[in-house]
């Protein structure tokens, strides 16, 4: 397995893994990019290599906010597992990077011929079930500052990297706070030397000690993770 291959895949063994990547095309992750609309039938699948993306709520006229994250541990679609096609969110590309396209039908003839495949993905998405759950409660109950060092974790994760571009406007966006929140949160962060962040460039200047001011949802997100994927070869 190479440092940015999609997790999924990677567990698929062999002869499936090269059954299911013969069906795929790569495809860019572009910044902001959408790649599926509230209430519209996806026509892909995507298993992230590099890059992440956001789910994001739209509810009446409030601020959108953001209700999962996607990076190579996942894939975009896990819906087409139960059949259904139609989302409540936006997926919109939160890292560049580059993902393996896969057409919904060819996905879903997949999921009849291919166990391991079937029993990954049906994983992947209790796996998201769980960490929405867990969002929508780290939403109601916890702080903007710990809230903000936890999605600072989770995207240094998925960007594989301790430096990712990503704008004040976008995080509060995500958070579903106003932009000044962020701007104090983010502020003390920096002053304690944990982050620096300039001009939309975030830098993590010390993972551990983010570690300790992130609320404990990121520590749960982890074990959800460790848990509830499989891990067939």
């Amino acid at each position: 397995m190479t440092a940015s291959e999609n997790l999924l895949i990677a567990q698929l063994p062999p002869a499936e893994r090269e059954h299911v990547l013969g069906l795929c095309e790569p495809f860019d992750l572009v910044l902001s990019a959408e790649l599926s609309t509230r209430g519209q039938p996806l026509s892909h699948a995507h298993f992230p290599n590099e890059g992440f993306l956001s789910l994001v709520i739209d509810v009446d006229d409030y601020p959108s906010i953001e209700v999962g994250m996607v990076g190579r541990e996942g894939m975009l679609g896990t819906e087409l597992v139960l059949g259904l096609a139609k989302t409540p969110w936006r997926a919109m590309v939160q890292g560049k990077g580059h993902s393996w396209r896969l057409p919904a039908k060819a996905l879903r003839k997949a999921l009849t011929t291919q166990p391991t495949l079937k029993r990954v993905l049906q994983a992947s998405l209790l796996v998201r079930l769980h960490q929405q759950a867990l969002a929508a409660a780290c939403e109601r109950f916890h702080m903007i500052g710990p809230r903000l060092a936890r999605w600072l974790l989770m995207s240094q994760d998925r960007a594989q990297a301790d430096h990712f571009h990503v704008t004040q406007e976008f995080i509060a966006l995500m958070l579903g706070v106003r932009r000044v929140g962020v701007t104090e949160a983010a502020g003390a962060l920096q002053r304690a030397g944990l982050i620096e962040y300039q001009r939309g460039e975030m830098k993590v200047l010390n993972r551990a000690g983010l570690l300790a001011q992130a609320c404990s949802c990121y520590a749960a997100d982890r074990q959800l993770l460790a848990e509830l994927s499989v891990h067939e070869h």
